[in-house]
């Protein structure tokens, strides 16, 4: 936001919006979500998306199965690769500026990490909608960006 000579902030300028990604369609839902309803002509949008090796090289087939784990790496850059062009693509066809990341580390974490790098102005992320019970067991990318952002976060829940 830019600040007017009152020292008041205004809702012109150029912003930069970190967009997380992944090939969910509740991420695919996000994006579409942020093109349709919140989009500026001047956003900067930084798309990040974070493989999920930590949990490969975290497991115990680490140290059981070395060719196992370089078919798994293997599928997860396959994986990246296609999301990395379906919204390289998405970005072309609504006319966006900006760039595409992809960092490593946990999920939550890394996004705000980002965003931090950026200086970001605003984070949309989706939210899988999952139950109290579920969030709690497994977490939540969503709530944790939520927060622990400093911040707004934008989670945009699919329709049941």
């Amino acid at each position: 936001m830019a600040e007017s000579t009152d020292g008041q902030k205004s809702c012109s300028g150029q912003r930069t919006v970190v967009v997380a990604i992944d090939e969910s369609e509740d991420a695919e839902y996000a994006f579409d979500f942020y093109i349709q309803n919140v989009k500026r002509e001047e956003d900067s949008v930084v798309l990040v998306t974070v493989p999920e090796y930590h949990g490969i090289f975290n497991s115990s087939i680490l140290f059981s199965d070395p060719a196992t784990v370089a078919v798994l790496v293997k599928e997860e850059q396959k994986r990246i690769q296609y999301i990395l062009q379906k919204y390289t693509k998405k970005m072309q066809n609504a006319n966006i500026g900006g760039k595409l990341r992809e960092d490593v580390g946990k999920i939550g974490e890394t996004i705000l990490s980002v965003a931090r790098e950026e200086n970001a102005n605003l984070i949309v992320v989706g939210s899988r909608g999952l139950g109290k019970v579920r969030r709690t067991i497994l977490g939540s990318v969503s709530d944790y960006c939520l927060h622990h952002s400093t911040v707004p976060v934008l989670i945009c829940r699919m329709e049941a």
